[in-house]
């Protein structure tokens, strides 16, 4: 087989870029290690930034979001019993946007089959060849054939997460890896109960973080800080609803809704980075290049500003053969993950109890809170970051998409 642009999962990032790059005119094939079923049907969490929404509206595939994705105006944050919000909206202008991660896969999916996109579910076996020729390839086996096959790309996208073979094809003499891994994880659940906020809340108590998240107005998610090692045979249903009720107590009278819990489970919290994001003909996006904490909601953001970034440098050179935006990308796109790096690590480090925290080192935590939440500097900082930075492309970009490209 012969593609402009091979891709290396479909996950937001990989079926964004394929989105992207059909607008342009370009092909891709993107190759997948799941079924269908199983990208759909992996439930995750997933708040947009307004430039995440932006991008999908200009592009076609909002319809779904703009009638089911929860619009939030602003969060809160509480500590000592008592909420505080941070108006979003009133301080930059924007709102987030609560739609499920997997529902943006949906979307995509449905998308890039409607327009006779290819996409190979179920593969194995991925490897990458001949990254420093102008040829590089994608091999893999069919899960149904054991067979196998061969992509012959123009560049390669490595879209395929933390584990996947796009990083480790970079040669360990031209990656840097930087990692960070936090002693506590979080305990998510899905309860099927109404929303008890209009908003998310982000609780500091002495007992660990929790957060009110929303799902539906039937099903809600929420979580909890435990102990990295902690195991989920430890959390009946009933010491969860005991803990989630005890650290999100507060003066005003809130109640937090329980109902039947549907799913739970620990994950580990960390940050990550590679630099370079890109090597000859391979580009890193998403989680192949970065993961964040979830505290500061920026996983799947950081994917679609990766994507938007690279899209746009593909188009300008296959449309003008102008191959400097392809150089800068991963300088383009690593300004921007810092920055959500510093910000996630900042939510994290605010929100959460560390055990090795001295009683002095508590009550700066608890400063910072109060300092967020009273100062209208430090709170138009925590929004603007909250609701998502700049994306470093040409603001006329999107425009060009119907550009014909040149003839190779």
């Amino acid at each position: 087989m012969r593609t402009q642009v091979g891709i290396i999962g479909a996950g937001p990032a990989g079926l964004m870029l394929s989105h992207l790059l059909h607008l342009q005119g370009i092909d891709s094939i993107i190759i997948e290690n799941r079924s269908r079923e199983e990208i759909e049907g992996t439930i995750r969490a997933g708040l947009l930034e307004q430039c995440t929404v932006d991008l999908m509206k200009s592009t076609g595939v909002a319809q779904r979001m703009m009638r089911e994705g929860h619009f939030h105006e602003g969060i809160e944050l509480r500590f000592k019993g008592k909420g505080h919000r941070i108006d979003i909206h009133e301080l930059t202008g924007k709102k987030v946007t609560v739609y499920a991660q997997h529902e943006v896969i949906k979307d995509l999916v449905q998308a890039r089959l409607d327009a006779d996109g290819t996409i190979i579910f179920s593969v194995h076996d991925t490897s990458l060849h001949d990254l420093e020729t102008t040829q590089p390839t994608m091999r893999f086996k069919r899960e149904e054939t054991g067979e196998q096959e061969e992509i012959i790309c123009d560049y390669i996208a490595g879209c395929d997460g933390f584990h996947g073979p796009s990083r480790p094809a970079i040669p360990e003499t031209v990656r840097k890896e930087y990692q960070k891994k936090y002693p506590f994880g979080w305990l998510g659940i899905l309860a099927e109960a109404p929303p008890s906020s209009p908003e998310l809340i982000y609780a500091n108590h002495e007992r660990g973080f929790a957060l009110v998240s929303t799902r539906s107005p039937e099903i809600q998610r929420l979580y909890l800080q435990v102990d990295q090692n902690d195991k989920i045979e430890n959390w009946s249903d009933e010491r969860i609803w005991e803990e989630l009720q005890l650290r999100l107590a507060s003066h005003d009278g809130f109640k937090l809704i329980e109902g039947p819990i549907i799913q739970k489970n620990i994950v580990s919290m960390r940050s990550f980075v590679c630099d370079p994001m890109q090597y000859e003909r391979l580009f890193l996006a998403g989680d192949a290049a970065h993961i964040v904490p979830p505290t500061g909601a920026k996983g799947l953001n950081l994917a679609m500003a990766d994507v938007q970034v690279l899209a746009h440098a593909l188009g300008e050179f296959y449309r003008e053969r102008n191959p400097g935006f392809l150089q800068n990308y991963s300088d383009t796109c690593l300004r921007r993950v810092w920055k959500a790096e510093r910000f996630s690590s900042y939510m994290t480090t605010m929100l959460h109890r560390h055990d090795e925290h001295t009683p002095f080192e508590q009550q700066i935590q608890l400063a910072e809170l109060d300092y967020v939440t009273s100062s209208r500097a430090s709170s138009t900082s925590l929004a603007e970051n909250y609701a998502g930075l700049p994306v470093e492309c040409p603001k006329d970009w999107i425009k060009k998409l119907e550009t014909p490209l040149l003839k190779n």
